[in-house]
């Protein structure tokens, strides 16, 4: 049976960001490790601020998808929804993963 190649997602970014997105999609991967964590210790409240600071700054590094993601998370722990968060939590390490950032101007 043949694996089917990954599929890339490709976001356009404001060169102008260059320098930051690598450190701030590599934060986001420490926050994925971070939820999973916190899951395991039942602790919402990590979850919820992570979660709320992902919806705080996806947007403004043109990541609308950490965004939302960011949304779904908080929402997910203030509900005490384990399961959600465990999808939701695969959904962005599966994103970030399949990431193609492509700097072009808007």
């Amino acid at each position: 049976m043949t694996q089917e190649p990954e599929k890339k997602i490709t976001v356009r970014i404001d060169p102008d960001l260059a320098d930051l997105i690598p450190g701030f999609l590599e934060g986001r991967r420490q926050d994925v490790a971070a939820i999973l964590k916190a899951l395991e210790q039942n602790d919402s409240e990590t979850i919820r601020i992570l979660g709320h600071n992902m919806k705080g700054c996806g947007s403004g590094y043109g990541f609308d998808a950490i965004t939302d993601l960011g949304r779904s998370l908080e929402q997910a722990a203030k509900d005490g929804d384990r399961e959600k968060i465990q999808e939701t939590t695969e959904e962005l390490s599966v994103y970030l993963e399949s990431l193609n950032v492509v700097y072009e101007e808007g």
